[in-house]
């Protein structure tokens, strides 16, 4: 990875979604309403438990009654609807819905809110598609096919039935789950079908003329998570291998999967068998799977609990952790600076104040001339980024601010050379800003999905619903973009492959998850972080409440997947595995020597082992290196982990966590003797 490049994700609790969700159930105070008609005793919206299609735009209207019954003519303060990326609302009241789910629209009159629910239902199946492990099968032989339905936006659909018919009876037959049976020589298609899509594969059957089949390894042994290839050579009369033709494969042991090339894995300790099969022959080999063991300790070395001047705790967003300096931003107006030269006594250099409501992310030029950080909700309405000169730790002075385009709100700033990649939120769109005159920073490019969006009024800013851009990374000239229901996107922006640059990106992929299937109603839930390792591209999930509080002194309840994408064919991605604490939620991630560093809210602080070829449930393999709990009595909220991301440097590990600050720790001895750890850390700069 390049040195000057940085990595960050945040949050979608940012007070810009997070406060805009609890506006729109919370009324007025007094104050807020003085001066205005009396407060009514219901508020009734219209029209309530409608029905309706994905891009369709409905007017919604309010009847006021006092407690006679008697209709007030008092005006809507403020509109609103929930979750807000898939359904957004002007302050007409006129909503517009992008995607399926449970929508709630609320309008707040003289103080008094009241409700509508609407429900948006979920489109046919556009397309059909059949994938096939091979387009060659010899008589008597079988192969599964998958079938994927996809909505007309391109998201995959698992919530309809798929119907399996065969065109060509007499050569191959297909039964209800998908599996192909070839009878007899000749061309074979296979139809599957989704309501009024339809797909269709065609496969060539030939002679059966295997006499004998070769397994290799015979037999072998790994641990829990390690991906063994196992290879099939099936033989003709003569000894000859046949080539292109499909082996079949299957398992038999506690719980251990193997894939269409003959990959396996496994969850659990145990012998299994692994059996290969083409047409009448079939050949087995075994493998002995011991526990992985890499558990280790992990040790506190040193906290910087984050105050504000009279001691208060306040909520600490993203860290940005460079030589010995240590940035930290804050859901308020603040940015620290500390030094830990010494990790166990860490010292506050400075704070900085901003016009802001959250200081999303921070971070610096890798000679640490240059810094950047966002802002959402100033009280001016221009937010955008900030540079500013830490040359003096003790004295950071802003240079100079960019709002022009952006005054909407910024999530996420990736410094790379003399280009700040970042996200705009009134538009979800992806701005390039070229910095090289520090003073005057100026846009250079701007891209987009063309996904159906509005930008919405709330009375903390604009903010994009339909199309919404979280996160972003650029390494090798590829930008990656976590760009929420429009899942991952990878443009060029240097790297030669589509011809891109930093002021004209090219397009090269996009893969698209199903969050409404993934988590259903009732969740803001999208493609929130992106990390790119070797050739894994880690991408995950956030999912909250669709309405919180990201002040409240609660716990908020969190759920969210990592994907693990294969990018080596960066032209079609492709997920292999997925990392999931049951209990937590993934946020963001750092991934070095390999090993992934993370932050998981509710989960704490983890290190997983991400060694070697990765496919599978990760965290069901035992993959898990190490945890931290970082809840703190002293806490903005005591006792409770809500832990933001981590990042190692020099051997060290700094999760941040929103309630309670920074953690610096380091791995301890294994918990297993004799077992085969991950590899150790090495000192690392803080750059990419």
């Amino acid at each position: 990875m390049r040195l000057w490049a940085k990595w960050t994700s945040v949050a979608v609790i940012t007070s810009m979604l997070a406060i805009f969700a609890v506006v729109t159930i919370a009324p007025r105070t007094h104050a807020q309403e003085a001066g205005v008609a009396p407060k009514p005793q219901s508020v009734a919206i219209t029209p309530d438990g409608t029905k309706v299609h994905v891009g369709e735009k409905v007017q919604f209207t309010v009847v006021a009654k006092d407690a006679s019954g008697a209709i007030m003519p008092v005006k809507v303060s403020l509109w609103s609807a929930d979750p807000f990326d898939i359904a957004g609302t002007d302050q007409s009241g006129l909503v517009t819905f992008h995607l399926p789910g449970e929508v709630t629209v609320a309008a707040v009159v003289a103080g008094k809110t009241g409700y509508a629910h609407v429900t948006v239902l979920v489109p046919p199946p556009a397309t059909v598609e059949i994938s096939a492990p091979t387009k060659v099968l010899v008589v008597g032989a079988s192969a599964v096919l998958t079938a994927t339905a996809r909505s007309a936006d391109g998201k995959p659909r698992d919530d309809v039935a798929i119907h399996w018919k065969s065109k060509s009876a007499t050569i191959a037959r297909v039964d209800n789950s998908g599996m192909v049976t070839a009878l007899a020589p000749g061309t074979a298609a296979i139809e599957a079908t989704a309501g009024e899509a339809a797909g269709q594969a065609n496969f060539k059957v030939v002679a059966d003329s295997v006499q004998k089949i070769s397994v290799q390894p015979a037999t072998a042994s790994a641990k829990t998570g390690d991906v063994v290839h196992f290879t099939a050579t099936p033989q003709d009369a003569k000894g000859a291998a046949i080539k292109d033709i499909l082996t079949s494969w299957s398992v038999s042991g506690p719980r251990g999967a193997i894939y269409p090339d003959g990959a396996f894995v496994a969850e659990a300790p145990g012998t299994y068998e692994i059996t290969a099969s083409v047409g009448r022959r079939s050949a087995v080999a075994s493998i002995a799977v011991a526990p992985r063991n890499i558990e280790r300790s992990l040790e506190v070395v040193g906290h910087i609990p984050i105050k504000n001047p009279d001691g208060s705790p306040t909520e600490t967003s993203e860290e940005w952790v460079i030589g010995k300096h240590v940035y930290v931003a804050t859901i308020d107006d603040k940015l620290f600076l500390f030094d830990v030269s010494d990790p166990a006594h860490p010292k506050q250099l400075s704070m900085l104040k901003a016009d802001a409501r959250l200081i999303d992310d921070v971070s610096t030029t890798p000679d640490e001339k240059i810094g950047v950080f966002t802002r959402e909700n100033a009280s001016t309405r221009k937010n955008g980024i900030v540079l500013f000169d830490p040359s003096d730790p003790a004295n950071i002075k802003i240079i100079s601010e960019y709002t022009e385009t952006v005054t909407g709100g910024v999530h996420s700033a990736y410094i790379n050379t003399h280009y700040i990649y970042l996200n705009d939120d009134a538009t979800g769109s992806l701005r390039v800003i070229d910095f090289q005159d520090h003073k005057h920073p100026k846009e250079v490019a701007r891209w987009e999905t063309d996904s159906v969006s509005v930008t919405i009024q709330t009375i903390h800013g604009l903010l994009s619903s339909g199309r919404f851009l979280h996160d972003l990374q650029v390494v090798d000239g590829l930008v990656y973009l976590a760009y929420w229901r429009d899942g991952l996107v990878i443009l060029d922006v240097g790297n030669g492959i589509k011809g891109g640059s930093p002021e004209h990106p090219k397009f090269v992929a996009q893969y698209k998850y199903n969050h409404f299937e993934l988590y259903g109603n009732g969740w803001l839930a999208g493609t929130h972080s992106v990390f790119r390792y070797k050739n894994y591209l880690f991408v995950g999930d956030e999912v909250f409440p669709a309405v919180f509080a990201v002040e409240g002194k609660g716990r908020t309840p969190v759920r969210g997947v990592c994907h693990v994408m294969d990018v080596s064919d960066i032209e079609h991605p492709r997920e292999v595995a997925r990392y999931e604490v049951p209990e937590g939620g993934v946020h963001n991630f750092w991934a070095d020597n390999d090993i992934l560093y993370m932050g998981d809210y509710a989960g704490g602080g983890r290190v997983i082992d991400i060694s070697g070829e990765l496919r599978g449930d990760l965290y069901a393999q035992g993959r898990e290196i190490a945890r931290i709990w970082t809840g703190d009595p002293g806490g903005y909220v005591p006792n409770i982990t809500w832990t933001w991301g981590a990042q190692p440097v020099d051997g060290l590990i700094y999760f941040n966590d929103i309630n309670s600050g920074i953690w610096i720790a380091k791995l301890g001895a294994p918990k297993y003797k004799g077992s085969t750890t991950a590899p150790p850390l090495q000192e690392t700069t803080g750059t990419q």
